[in-house]
């Protein structure tokens, strides 16, 4: 267990970034402690302090998790974003994206959203804007990528791909 160097550290809040934007602040100060990320086995996890210097008894080798994953390093120094990080996004989320009933299994299913499945939309959403995406009574289900904009997204067709599938809880 080791801090995030100046370089993960950049990817990783660009990554975030992409699906909260200022609010990256928020999830690092907040008002009942100090959290912080903290790398294992190229894995990121966000953690409390109290709970990191506990756990700083307990030898590398030996440990296996610590706090709440948000996401692990590939091989090319890339940053995914693992589900168990909706919890934390879900209400800092710049763009939210709700879809219909019928759409949620599909989605949960790991299957993209077309337009036809869409509820609602933050207006505003860019092409390739991460947004997360929520069921029609407010339950974060993942996060995906806009694959248009909302402009154009409202002269396309029903069947036209709009959502890209990037997690979901039902993985």
């Amino acid at each position: 267990m080791r801090p995030l160097t100046e370089e993960e550290t950049r990817v990783m809040f660009e990554k975030i970034a992409k699906y909260i934007g200022e609010n990256l602040q928020l999830l690092v100060d907040r008002p009942d402690g100090t959290y912080c990320f903290r790398l294992h086995n190229d894995r990121v996890y966000y953690v409390s302090e109290k709970i990191m210097k506990l756990a700083a008894n307990i030898s590398g080798d030996k440990l296996v998790s610590l706090g709440t994953c948000f996401g692990k390093f590939t091989k090319t120094h890339k940053f995914r974003l693992h589900i168990t990080a909706l919890d934390y996004l879900a209400p800092y989320a710049k763009y939210k994206v709700w879809i219909k009933p019928g759409a949620e299994q599909s989605f949960l299913y790991g299957n993209h959203v077309l337009k036809s499945g869409l509820g609602r939309i933050t207006e505003n959403t860019s092409q390739y804007q991460g947004v997360v995406v929520y069921s029609m009574a407010d339950i974060p289900l993942g996060f995906g990528v806009a694959a248009k904009s909302t402009q154009t997204a409202k002269s396309r067709t029903p069947l036209a791909m709009w959502l890209f599938n990037q997690a979901d809880v039902g993985e």
